[in-house]
């Protein structure tokens, strides 16, 4: 559709279903002049003739107007006329390459804070199709998502006002009880309600409990190889990392007049190589840490999932003075978009947490907090969790039993007693970057385990490579493929070997 005003035609194309008419309007005149019809400097008709012209409302008109006003695109007042802007959004916005008449911008020089200047990009989850062996991911299509449903159904219709409007920092108190009564009968965990602070996962609480307690330059102690998103978080406030290495009772301890602000652990199921920690060193990491008057940050990733061997309790159940903060996740049991976990502190740091928490995002979802409470309290958790962890055993089991058929004397693979990944380590001489890179090539993942370590020094102690391999998320027949796949490339890596050997004696 076009019609004439006193200066150019404007062709205002066809109107969007319900949309207004000061909209329909306006995108035209955007689009006249971003298009140069209607050039930089042009006087536009006054309102009223562009009413009558058009057949729309002066109010119609005047509202547009604004609009186009507002965003830079026109200028002017009642009274002196309204005029086509002579310089556009779009130049502004724009780096001009050709140098023609307008000097280029130049990006504005950025001070950023300590914090600012040392965080990096912590990896988000691949959105790719499942494959073996991804790592760090529960069996997301085996949770019940129409249960799930029904359940935030339910308590979206029946929400009150006071859950409309949220909770105290620390979470929902029904969900805190849930915790706290859970984690004390399946962990060993001694904890009350009021020692639940609710986060959106492990993560969180490490960041929370750095930025209480690590100022820069603060000694901390962590697992060396050892989990990448706590060297992140160290790393972003300037701490001073120290390494414990790792053999084959867990993390070694500190020496004894070592001191530091915390140290970060995996105890259940170290991460990446999945060790679980003897008592005797529990009881003495935690003596140290009263000695050292340091805190020990206890993370139970995925500690609920435990398959062999007599269960460990967590080290904050042994804890009889205070030092052990526990963490854990549900997005490792359930699915990770649900972004709630917690963290227990002893009593006299819960205002603090609570501060803290309170400043950085107030508090976790309210509704989120509510399903996943009535999911705990109907025993629907504790039914789910059974069941993945007959799934889980099975599927390691699987891919036990096929590595000892096709990987043998190429690659061990850990019988792992907990967890939702293991590691396969492999024989001398074969390098697990090369392996992943070419494993990779035909559809497996695999982390090598080199990229783990912190310390040179810790890295050139290791006594052979491997590769991290996840189990939980693949279904045996997947599993079946991938370690057949591992074979097939191990296999032509040690046969190029063999050749270029042979080729180089001769």
């Amino acid at each position: 559709m076009t019609r004439r005003s006193g200066l150019t035609e404007i062709l205002l194309g066809e109107r969007g279903e319900d949309e207004p008419a000061y909209r329909w309007l306006y995108r035209a005149l955007r689009r006249e002049i971003l298009a140069g019809k209607l050039r930089p400097g042009t006087r536009l008709p006054a309102t009223r003739d562009l009413a009558r012209e058009h057949g729309l409302s002066r109010g119609t008109i005047v509202t547009a107007f604004e609009e186009l006003k507002s965003e830079g695109y026109i200028e002017g007042s009642t009274g002196s006329g309204t005029y086509v802007s002579k310089v556009l959004p779009e130049e502004l916005l724009e780096v001009r390459r050709d140098g023609a008449g307008k000097s280029e911008l130049q990006r504005p020089k950025r001070q950023f804070s300590e914090y600012g200047s040392s965080v990096r990009m912590f990896p988000s989850l691949p959105a790719r199709p499942m494959r073996a062996f991804r790592s760090n991911l529960p069996a997301v299509d085996e949770f019940p998502v129409t249960l799930w449903a029904q359940i935030a159904n339910r308590r979206m219709r029946r929400a009150s006002t006071t859950m409309l409007t949220g909770c105290e920092a620390e979470g929902y108190r029904p969900l805190r009880e849930a915790i706290a009564a859970y984690i004390s009968q399946s962990r060993g965990v001694v904890c009350a309600a009021s020692q639940v602070i609710v986060v959106s996962g492990v993560q969180e609480a490490l960041d929370l409990t750095v930025r209480l307690f690590v100022d820069r330059g603060d000694r901390v102690f962590m697992e060396d190889p050892g989990y990448v998103g706590a060297t992140r978080t160290f790393e972003a406030v300037g701490a001073k990392i120290l390494s414990l290495g790792v053999d084959e009772e867990g993390t070694k301890l500190p020496g004894t007049r070592q001191t530091g602000k915390l140290a970060y652990l995996t105890p259940a199921h170290q991460a990446p190589v999945g060790v679980t920690m003897s008592l005797t060193r529990r009881l003495e990491m935690l003596e140290w840490a009263r000695r050292a008057g340091a805190l020990i940050f206890e993370d139970d990733y995925d500690g609920e999932y435990r398959y062999s061997g007599r269960s460990v309790p967590a080290l904050q159940g042994l804890d009889r003075n205070g030092v052990a903060l526990f963490a854990g996740s549900f997005s490792k049991i359930l699915f990770p978009a649900l972004r709630l976990g917690y963290v227990i502190v002893p009593e006299d740091l819960v205002e603090r947490f609570a501060a803290a928490k309170s400043i950085l995002n107030r508090h976790a979802p309210l509704l989120e907090q509510t399903v996943l409470c009535e999911f705990i309290d109907a025993g629907h958790f504790g039914r789910h969790l059974r069941r993945m962890r007959e799934m889980y055993s099975e599927r390691l089991g699987v891919l036990l039993e096929e590595g000892r058929r096709q990987l043998k004397g190429v690659m061990e693979i850990s019988e792992i007693e907990a967890g939702l990944q293991t590691m396969g380590w492999l024989a001398k001489g074969i390098d697990a970057k090369a392996v992943a890179k070419a494993a990779f090539a035909r559809g497996v993942e695999t982390i090598p385990l080199e990229g783990f370590y912190r310390s040179a020094q810790e890295l050139e102690k290791r006594e052979r490579d491997g590769l991290q391999m996840g189990f939980a998320a693949v279904t045996p027949r997947e599993i079946r493929r991938g370690v057949e796949e591992l074979a097939h490339v191990i296999e032509g890596m040690r046969l190029n070997r063999s050749v270029k050997e042979a080729s180089h004696r001769r």
